[in-house]
């Protein structure tokens, strides 16, 4: 072989190693690390000869020094004699102080690939849900109604876990009814939020940053998924991009708890890596770490915490994929005796211990409620009303900058659009259907990942495929809590993640081989274009998630609620009006009727209905019954509600007295 061919040869390893971005020095099968080991043979022979041809030089320098009488070799009158001992061996390499060995670790940190991840997903997420930040005191994304909601919910499970965490599940919300935190899902991960900041521009501020920050978990968590099954850098990228931005989330704008799902593919990916356990080669038990694994559980059991919305099929998941992986550890027994260091599964025992024990404890309040409201409970007739049909999967949203107004028409034939509207994006639909015969996981794994999209678009049909007698209703009627699940098209969720990873084998894949194009060219460097070329999926993906969403201007909170004691009532109260009044509360937090979530409670509809004709002695004397003190009437807000006219009628009822406050008017009874 020509020194010329050698070159050549040796250049085909290096442009694998980097064909998936780094992939394959991460997770190159220990196979092929012992393959490669050989090679330092020859370049320790080379190193053996260069050094040897190089003493040879050395000594014939010495002797013509010697010759000539070199002064250097003793020393001359006054100066110290080099020290023959130091031709021997090295200087020993300087210790490094403290100091140093800080930065050195701070410098490694920040070029560490997750790092870098995790900043690139901050700025992304900031730039497409813009224009989010601009105003993050005053306004709030979509609408005010359920972002409302969910403001005064973080707001709640701080203050309460500052004062009397005893009371969390009974919020100053629904009066005077109990439980009223577990009336729909609560973010109570977000809790330590909370902790920060008082009143309702916190808390709109709060909000804001919540739901940048959500974008950025669900694309560093689904790149990570994605990198740590096999795919490269770009190809799980892709992956991150798709499933923070695909174009169907855009009408979930205004539910925080949807968003919230970074979770999801980041406690896989550590469950995974823990497992030793990669999609693209399979189980290696020397990559097994018991810290990852039970990383992996406690990311699960916050995911859980934020809600059962997106949470319970999370739960089913991760127990349906254990019993698998029981079951086929028993079918190869012979083959993998012990698939678990003692370690691991210790972890796996505590974690899933320490994720049952999450999920046990906020199931409780949920069954409460369930058995106090009969009414909160779920119906198929429900679950009909959320189903979409299949040519949802191909509508936008409203919100979608690139299709939301050329899918006007598809939109106007949906029931209920914002729910039904689950286009994942035309982009990644390409991309992962290319995935299924170009791309870097193996062929069944494949199969299973298009196997798992047409199940979860299934499910997402709820009662709309073939009435979902072998799909959605059994789990509605065996499986704990999921009769509580009102809108199955958020199973979504789950069908982007399995078409985001399809599309980053083929974006992989890809890449691959337009490095080993790029290592054929004199010199081996990829060309501008074929580098560009490698970012053009990407590039789709991100084009398809750009948002038109509105940010309308929360109301301002009118002085009375400040200063007003509860309980209290404010008029007119309906389930999108008193959003904002809960959010208005975070002041004081004093208890009310007021509230909104995903049912109307017995009481509150009672109340509502007897104080249409308030402030007569009737509806004031029903108010006092229940415990009710103070009444405030929003003056501007009264024009085409039940209450319209209230403020005209006289005060007769013996004990109550009327007051301007501000924009409002305030009866004391």
């Amino acid at each position: 072989m020509t020194t010329e061919q050698s070159g050549t040869t040796g250049r085909r390893p290096g442009a694998e190693s980097r064909e998936d971005g780094g992939a394959a020095a991460q997770d190159r099968p220990d196979a092929k690390e012992a393959a490669e080991a050989p090679s330092s043979g020859k370049a320790e022979a080379t190193d053996t000869a260069d050094a040897g041809s190089g003493a040879g030089t050395t000594d014939e320098a010495a002797a013509k020094k010697a010759e000539s009488g070199d002064k250097s070799a003793t020393g001359t009158a006054g100066e110290k004699p080099a020290d023959p001992w130091s031709a021997f061996g090295p200087a020993p390499e300087p210790v490094l102080g403290r100091a140093r060995r800080a930065v050195r670790a701070v410098g490694r940190f920040l070029a560490h690939e997750w790092t870098l991840a995790a900043v690139a997903a901050l700025a992304l997420a900031a730039a497409m849900t813009w224009p989010t930040l601009r105003y993050p005191r005053h306004t709030l994304p979509q609408d005010y109604w359920d972002p409302s909601l969910q403001a005064w919910q973080m707001a709640w499970s701080g203050h309460i876990l500052r004062t009397d965490p005893a009371m969390l599940w009974h919020a100053n919300t629904f009066y005077p009814e109990n439980w009223s935190f577990a009336f729909s899902d609560t973010l109570l991960g977000y809790a330590p939020a909370g902790l920060i900041g008082v009143g309702p521009e916190h808390a709109v501020l709060r909000y804001n940053i919540m739901f940048v920050l959500a974008h950025a978990l669900a694309a560093f968590g689904a790149y990570v998924l994605a990198r740590q099954l096999g795919a490269g850098r770009i190809g799980g990228a892709v992956a991150g991009a798709s499933f923070a931005y695909a174009p169907w989330l855009l009408a979930q704008a205004g539910h925080l708890h949807i968003l919230s799902n970074g979770g999801i593919p980041l406690a896989l990916a550590m469950l995974a890596r823990g497992h030793g356990w990669s999609l693209r080669y399979g189980y290696r038990p020397r990559r097994r770490h018991a810290g990852w694994a039970f990383a992996g559980w406690l990311v699960a059991a916050w995911q859980l915490s934020l809600g059962f919305g997106i949470g319970l099929p999370f739960a089913y998941m991760l127990a349906g994929t254990g019993v698998v992986s029981v079951v086929l550890w028993f079918v190869r027994r012979r083959r993998v005796k012990r698939p678990f260091g003692r370690r691991l599964f210790l972890a796996d025992v505590f974690g899933g211990l320490a994720f049952a024990a999450v999920g046990a404890a906020l199931a409780v309040p949920y069954f409460k409620v369930a058995e106090l409201h009969p009414n909160a409970e779920r119906t198929l007739g429900d679950i009909g009303l959320y189903s979409p049909p299949a040519s949802g999967f191909f509508t936008a949203p409203a919100e979608s900058r690139v299709w939301g107004g050329l899918h006007e028409g598809a939109r106007a034939v949906l029931p209920w659009h914002p729910e039904m509207t689950l286009l994942p994006g035309f982009a990644l639909y390409a991309l992962a259907a290319g995935g299924l015969f170009f791309s870097v996981w193996r062929v069944r794994h494949r199969i299973f990942l298009l196997a798992g999209v047409l199940v979860t678009m299934a499910l997402a049909m709820g009662t709309r495929f073939f009435g979902g007698r072998f799909t959605y209703v059994p789990l509605f009627d065996y499986l704990p809590g999921w009769s509580g699940l009102r809108t199955p098209g958020r199973m979504m969720l789950w069908t982007t993640l399995l078409l985001g990873l399809l599309a980053a084998g083929a974006v992989t894949a890809f890449c691959m081989r337009v490095r080993e194009l790029a290592a054929e060219r004199v010199p081996p460097w990829p060309g501008p274009w074929l580098r560009l070329a490698t970012l053009l999926p990407l590039a789709l993906v991100l084009v398809e998630g750009l948002n038109a969403t509105p940010q309308p201007v929360v109301p301002r909170q009118p002085a009375a609620m400040r200063t007003v004691d509860g309980p209290m009532l404010v008029l007119p109260s309906s389930q999108n009006l008193d959003q904002p009044v809960m959010l208005w509360s975070t002041d004081r937090f004093q208890p009310m009727v007021n509230g909104g979530s995903g049912f109307t409670p017995r009481s509150q509809a009672q109340i509502r209905e007897a104080t249409v004709s308030f402030p007569d002695y009737a509806s004031v004397d029903y108010l006092r019954q229940i415990g009710v003190k103070n009444v405030v009437v929003l003056r501007d807000e009264l024009e085409g509600t039940p209450w319209e006219g209230m403020l005209d009628r006289p005060v007769d009822t013996p004990g109550v007295t009327r007051e301007q406050v501000g924009e409002a008017v305030v009866f004391r009874l």
